[in-house]
């Protein structure tokens, strides 16, 4: 783990990764124009609150997220990694004013689908938060089967512009809100890559006006899926998987993303030999 870190460290110094990437667009406080008084605001939180209200609600069973390695509870040990990761997430997007963070890999069999979903698990237990969870992995698409989810509508057809995010999405907690894609597409990044798919996603936003929108994104070296999309994304968090993930892998991707968007940081999943301060979780009782 170690090793990794200060390879990675000494790759982003030697070509300045410190530099401020170029961003979607920061939405700030005084965006949408002047002050529009209490009754605006009061009806406008009624809206988004009946939107969210309107969304098909489903609860996987608990031994969905155990077999899954999905973590619903936040009181178990495991939990501790993913509140962390939540709680750095938070303070990059209210410090930077983001709102949608895309989650990739260099390549296959990294986690990151599984990351994507606690995370977003993660995000919920504080109730104050709205979260969307997009499946943007087209190709290979593979949340309806490790959450036993119900037939809706396909998430590529919201981004197509022929259905409605509502049409989509299944509410798996009052403030979480998942839109997956049952079955893979062959032309998966035409889609992420067309205005439209743009067009819809600032639709979503101004009805459900999510705090954070999670896009889980195919691997990056799979095709050109990522490269498509992550203009319509406002940072990219990047999973690597240890001791099967080459550092010149993640060098490679973290280069591409910079050039278009904010890298968030980097993940390593599947870590075999943690240290010991890595399994420390607080004790309940006496």
């Amino acid at each position: 783990m170690e090793k990794i870190q200060a390879a990675l460290a000494k790759a982003r110094a030697a070509r300045g990764a410190g530099a401020a990437a170029p961003a979607r667009g920061t939405k700030g406080a005084a965006a949408g124009g002047g002050y529009a008084g209490p009754a605006a605001a009061f009806a406008g939180v009624s809206a988004t609150s009946a939107a969210w209200s309107s969304l098909r609600a489903f609860r996987p069973a608990p031994e969905v997220f155990l077999r899954n390695h999905l973590i619903e509870d936040g009181d178990r040990r495991e939990a501790t990694t993913f509140d962390v990761m939540r709680t750095r997430l938070l303070q990059a997007i209210r410090t930077n004013g983001w709102r949608r963070v895309a989650i990739t890999s260099p390549s296959p069999a990294c986690g990151k689908t599984t990351i994507s979903l606690n995370l977003g698990l993660s995000l919920a237990r504080q109730p104050e938060l709205r979260v969307i969870l997009v499946e943007a992995d087209l190709r290979r698409p593979s949340m309806v089967r490790m959450l036993g989810l119900p037939e809706t509508a396909p998430v590529s057809a919201v981004l197509s512009g022929e259905a409605e995010f509502g049409d989509c999405a299944l509410r798996l907690a009052d403030n979480l809100a998942v839109a997956t894609n049952p079955a893979g597409l062959r032309n998966s990044a035409e889609i992420l890559g067309q205005p439209h798919a743009a067009t819809a996603l600032e639709r979503m936003e101004t009805v459900y006006a999510p705090t954070v929108t999670l896009f889980d994104m195919p691997p990056m070296m799979t095709g050109d899926d990522v490269m498509a999309f992550v203009d319509k994304v406002d940072a990219v968090l990047l999973v690597a998987a240890a001791e099967a993930t080459t550092i010149k892998q993640i060098d490679l991707c973290e280069r591409e993303l910079a050039a278009q968007t904010n890298v968030m940081g980097v993940v390593v999943n599947k870590c075999r030999f943690l240290d010991p301060a890595d399994g420390y979780a607080y004790g309940y009782g006496s």
